[in-house]
């Protein structure tokens, strides 16, 4: 609900950087509530996209491509006019498995180590945009390696089915 929230302009609507209402390949641009917005070491905006359809990186197909470039470039144009920092001093993923279910890019300072950034969980979006590219259904597909803590319910059913 939080991020319909936002969506609707009915919470954080002060907050939001960057707006496209374009309900294929719009996106609402925001702070991460982890981030105070004074430092741009640690800098950390959230895109959350419009299709409420796509809960994960396992949903998404070429279909999705034009919303997927979209964000990646609008959103390195908003951070870039707004906060000074350019494309290429930025990390910009997805990750698998997501912490809620609906599709959202994170957009982090490259030389900020901010949690889940690491390899085993975060998908640069450049690089799905190019697996994309090349095969329409390359996450439905693909074997996806993710790490779990050991207080999550998922990896507890792992346990219990002998998979630990």
């Amino acid at each position: 609900q939080w991020v319909y929230n936002i969506l609707e302009k009915k919470a954080e609507a002060d907050r939001i950087v960057h707006e496209n209402p374009d309900p294929s390949n719009g996106f609402v641009l925001v702070p991460d509530l982890k981030w105070n917005q004074n430092q741009l070491e640690d800098l950390y905006l959230i895109a959350l996209v419009r299709r409420r359809e796509v809960g994960s990186l396992r949903d998404l197909t070429a279909e999705h491509l034009p919303l997927l470039r979209n964000v990646l470039q609008e959103g390195k144009e908003a951070i870039v006019k707004r906060f000074g920092v350019p494309g290429s001093q930025l990390r910009i993923y997805l990750h698998y498995q997501p912490s809620y279910q609906h599709l959202h890019v994170h957009f982090t300072a490259l030389g900020y180590d901010a949690p889940g950034s690491s390899v085993e969980r975060a998908h640069l979006l450049a690089d799905v945009i190019d697996n994309l590219a090349m095969d329409s259904m390359y996450y439905q597909k693909r074997a996806l390696t993710f790490p779990l803590r050991a207080d999550e319910p998922l990896f507890k059913k792992f346990q219990e089915a002998g998979k630990v």
